[in-house]
């Protein structure tokens, strides 16, 4: 499976790949910030996982003086409940959904598939994956807040009820406050999802500690 590298940085397995995880970056990064941390994650050598790292587009970020960097949505404000353009997300959103489309055109099936994301990315992997009309392995939702803060995004689909979701979150994050995870976390669950929340002694970043967790949680949802 080959994307074009101005898209996403693709890892292959050694294997013929029959799973895949999408992992979405955080505002101002690429597809490599996250790709170095798939040999720390301890999968089974022969696992059969392909990691797809999309690159976001790149366009002005209100928060950063209109600055233009790597960004899945403009963030117009650091109140929670108006941070996300909506628009943006969605916009996204549509791009989300391709990459998992193309994987499952591949032969890969939805129920294979993990979309994956951290800070913004992770905004868009909830986001994205409440909504999608076809049931995936899981939803992995590191440092990130709801697009609506305390609410669950509108039109969502039942499909993905019962699909695991991962929640990580820093106790020291000075970027997205443990709290707005937490709220995330907490309508999650109001609403019945299978919603696994831990924090972590850390700023807005991820540790060794967590790469080896997830590793075993997408292990275990992959079954590899």
């Amino acid at each position: 499976m080959s994307l074009d590298s101005n898209e996403a940085i693709v890892v292959e397995p050694d294997t013929k790949a029959t799973a895949c995880v999408i992992w979405l970056h955080g505002l101002g990064d690429s597809g490599a910030g996250f790709a170095p941390v798939v040999p720390m994650l301890g999968l089974p050598q022969d696992h059969s996982v392909r990691f797809i790292f999309p690159h976001a587009p790149e366009q002005p970020v209100t928060i950063n003086g209109g600055a233009v960097m790597r960004s899945w949505y403009d963030i117009k404000s650091m109140n929670l409940l108006e941070r996300a353009d909506l628009d943006g997300v969605k916009q996204s959103e549509l791009k989300v959904k391709r990459f998992i489309e193309s994987q499952m055109d591949s032969g890969i099936q939805s129920e294979n598939i993990i979309l994956a994301g951290f800070s913004q990315g992770g905004v868009l992997s909830l986001f994205t994956g409440l909504r999608l009309p076809y049931k995936l392995a899981g939803i992995m939702a590191l440092s990130c807040y709801l697009p609506a803060g305390d609410k669950l995004p509108e039109g969502i689909n039942e499909v993905n009820k019962d699909t695991p979701v991962l929640q990580h979150h820093g106790q020291q994050d000075p970027v997205v406050p443990v709290d707005a995870g937490k709220m995330a976390n907490t309508a999650l669950i109001n609403a019945g999802y299978l919603a696994e929340w831990k924090s972590y002694p850390m700023p807005h970043s991820v540790l060794p500690q967590q790469l080896a967790e997830i590793g075993q949680w997408l292990s275990k949802q992959l079954n590899v």
